[in-house]
């Protein structure tokens, strides 16, 4: 019985046109990044949505923007110009409203969830070394204590209630005293309660610490850490928070 010709039995590559000898391969279609004016646009409703004020405020910092460019032109009997120039720098002092408004706003969607210590100690400045994966974890409470190593020293940012998560930095603290005995070690709280910072205000307290290393004495601080630390690596896939002791392993086998 003879084959009927059928679409599906044919190769992929009898229905791709041909191409000639001297033809160029085509391109793989590419993704589009968005352009900058869609990122502003995704920023802005983001931030509107938790920060419903943010309009009223861009609002009024580019009509007094405005407002003092014209005044300035009109004393000086040219108003045109005035407007010329004060269009485009009240559109920049609201574009900067909206980038320190949703700087806050992104801050309040990871607050109080695991890892957002680690999430805001990656808007620091250069010059620091940080690490995704926290320092010290306590796999049943979700609490955690953050590592940053810079010029004022090393920094250990806690992550949880005070009273729970102090035996976590305490021991992370003599370990690296151990390490680094004449490294000054510095113990931030996150969080919203009595003397913990809020973590949107992380980065700029630990910007006001005093430099006490170089440059050079960072790096070596960062390698003496990695190379002496005497820590287990946290294999790659595996979430710390998501961990579980062996309860067999603790009653004996």
């Amino acid at each position: 019985m003879a084959n009927s010709p059928d679409s599906s039995n044919s190769s992929p590559s009898a229905d791709a046109p041909k191409r000639g000898l001297f033809q160029r391969k085509p391109k793989e279609a590419k993704a589009k990044k968005p352009s900058q004016l869609k990122q502003i646009a995704e920023v802005f409703k983001m931030t509107r949505r938790n920060d419903p004020q943010v309009v009223w405020i861009m609002v009024l910092a580019f009509l007094a923007v405005v407002a003092v460019a014209f005044l300035i032109g009109f004393l000086l009997e040219n108003w045109v110009t005035g407007l010329i120039i004060g269009i485009p720098l009240g559109l920049l002092a609201a574009v900067f409203i909206l980038s320190r408004r949703a700087e806050k706003a992104a801050f309040a969607q990871i607050e109080n969830q695991p890892g957002a210590s680690g999430a805001a100690l990656g808007t620091l400045r250069r010059g620091w070394v940080t690490q995704d994966q926290p320092v010290a974890v306590n796999p049943r409470t979700q609490d955690a204590v953050f590592m940053a190593i810079g010029r004022p020293g090393v920094v250990l940012v806690s992550e949880g209630p005070t009273h729970r998560v102090k035996p976590l930095v305490d021991a992370e603290r003599k370990r690296l005293a151990r390490i680094l005995p004449n490294v000054t070690i510095h113990v931030l709280e996150s969080g919203r309660g009595e003397g913990q910072v809020p973590l949107n205000k992380l980065a700029k307290t630990m910007g006001k610490l005093k430099n006490e290393l170089t440059k050079v004495e960072v790096n070596a601080v960062s390698k003496r850490i990695n190379s002496l630390g005497n820590r287990l690596p946290i294999p790659k896939g595996i979430d710390p928070y998501k961990a579980r002791p062996d309860r067999k392993a603790a009653r004996g086998r």
